[in-house]
């Protein structure tokens, strides 16, 4: 760590302490793993009634940090909203600084781990599915829904991996998203819910959700598109089959996507597409956390047949 960022890091411990209740002070620090669009840290409190952990998050990225004020605003009033939702295991909100050095959040911990091997993945992908539903059904009153969702890449902007053996493939699929988005009926979505966002106690039949992380990117859309990016990121994680999979568990779980083929395409392929050319921007985080046989070159094989998959069973 350089200078310059420990000193940020030690001036957001400094402000997370202020937003604590009066005489309980922070003892330890430890940084978190798999973090991407920001620094985690697991922060140990002593206070009067003993000792209890909290979590702060604080953006270094420049562009995370330029955003900062929407971003984190949202995830503050996200947060606030679910504690009155029994069926999303999320954190509750202590303090937010959208302008501090550096933009910092601080929440409460949530149990469990995030176990990215392919031990108990059968499970994990099941109960995934019946949380999304349980988000998708949170229904806020007009005033406080989160904005409308953003898409995370275009046809313009898609990059097509150097060498591809495929050019058919990103071709018909870059097509596809260019066209206009079809209709659906918006509904409250995480926007960014994946494995590596959600948190698991017990093993075996004993598996359960304890905690759904990362609300920063919430949003009002299709639940197709949530369904889209955890189908991708199974893909990345575990292999094609376990991505090609997830819509049929979310559907038996209870959920429903749009009916036309076409139409559940489109937001497949626009969310898979925004990982192009070799999903790097996963890999990382997950390498920390275990996995690290998802090389680049791993991850991007992986994308271009889950992309023709896609293709071949939906176009």
């Amino acid at each position: 760590m350089g200078n310059a960022e420990a000193v940020g890091a030690e001036a957001a411990v400094a402000w997370a302490g202020e937003m604590l209740p009066a005489g309980d002070r922070v003892v330890g620090v430890e940084r978190l793993r798999g973090g991407w669009t920001s620094e985690m840290r697991r922060l140990e409190v002593r206070g009067a009634s003993g000792s209890y952990g909290v979590v702060l998050r604080s953006f270094v990225k420049e562009f995370y940090v330029r955003h900062a004020a929407g971003l984190l605003r949202r995830e503050a009033d996200v947060l606030r909203l679910l504690e009155a939702e029994a069926g999303v295991p999320a954190a509750r909100c202590l303090g937010v600084e959208p302008a501090g050095e550096p933009p910092s959040l601080l929440m409460t911990l949530l149990p469990g781990s995030v176990p990215l091997d392919e031990e108990g993945a059968e499970r994990r992908a099941e109960l995934l599915a019946r949380q999304l539903l349980a988000i998708h059904e949170v229904r806020p009153p007009a005033a406080e829904r989160p904005r409308v969702y953003e898409a995370w890449t275009s046809s313009a902007r898609v990059r097509v991996p150097e060498g591809t053996r495929r050019p058919d493939v990103w071709a018909r699929a870059i097509g596809l998203i260019g066209a206009a988005p079809p209709p659906y009926v918006p509904r409250f979505l995480h926007r960014d819910f994946h494995p590596g966002n959600v948190l698991f106690t017990g093993t075996g039949a004993e598996t359960a959700v304890s905690g759904v992380v990362d609300w920063v990117e919430t949003s009002w859309g299709p639940v197709d598109l949530d369904v889209a990016h955890c189908s991708t990121a199974l893909a990345l994680l575990h292999g094609v089959p376990a991505g090609m999979r997830f819509a049929e568990r979310y559907v038996a779980a209870g959920g429903t996507l749009a009916p036309e083929p076409a139409a559940h395409l489109y937001w497949r392929l626009l969310d898979a597409l925004a990982f192009a050319p070799d999903a790097e921007k996963v890999a990382e985080p997950w390498r920390e956390l275990g996995r690290t046989d998802l090389t680049p070159a791993l991850l991007g094989e992986r994308l271009e047949e889950y992309v023709a998959e896609l293709l071949r069973r939906y176009d």
